[in-house]
């Protein structure tokens, strides 16, 4: 009985045959995606938006609308999941059989958190691009510095050398 290593390879391979002869031979990728699409059982879209509370069922505790001062409405918040987590201790305290209310209600604040930081996110992506981008003209910069440096020296080894034969 023979056993091989590895699988056969699969039978699309057979498209790429001609490719080093003429490498537009092969077939073309699909166009990308568009739209929503199903992966593993959930719908799935291409367009990065960031859904409101709302739509997800969530009562938002922060004003709506764009002018939305978010570092103090995370300080508001927090202050407020502190309150909320020291009255659930209380509760659990002194009335152990009525913690559910509470843990609701510093979930709605977690919740509401995490979409105010998530909807601060293309900003830090775009703050994080501009700070790589400056790092990279900064090496840059110095890599160039670098080689006109080593450049003149190598430039005035040159000039010591040739005064040096020119001298014997």
């Amino acid at each position: 009985m023979a056993t091989a290593t590895y699988p056969p390879p699969p039978p699309y391979y057979r498209l790429y045959k001609d490719y080093l002869e003429n490498p537009n031979s092969c077939p073309q990728p699909p166009p990308p995606i568009q739209g929503t699409y199903v992966c593993f059982g959930a719908n799935y879209t291409t367009d990065d938006v960031l859904p409101s509370l709302e739509e997800q069922g969530v009562r938002q505790l922060y004003p709506k609308g764009p002018n939305v001062d978010f570092k103090k409405e995370l300080r508001s918040l927090n202050r407020e999941l502190q309150l909320h987590i020291l009255e659930l201790a209380d509760v659990l305290v002194e009335r152990p059989s009525q913690y559910a209310r509470r843990v609701e209600d510093i979930s709605l604040i977690f919740k509401n958190l995490h979409h105010l930081l998530n909807s601060l996110r293309p900003h830090q992506a775009r703050a994080t691009l501009i700070h790589i981008l400056e790092l990279q003209i900064q090496r840059r910069k110095q890599a160039v510095e670098d080689i006109k440096r080593r450049r003149e020296e190598a430039q005035k080894l040159l000039k010591e050398s040739l005064g040096t034969l020119d001298g014997n």
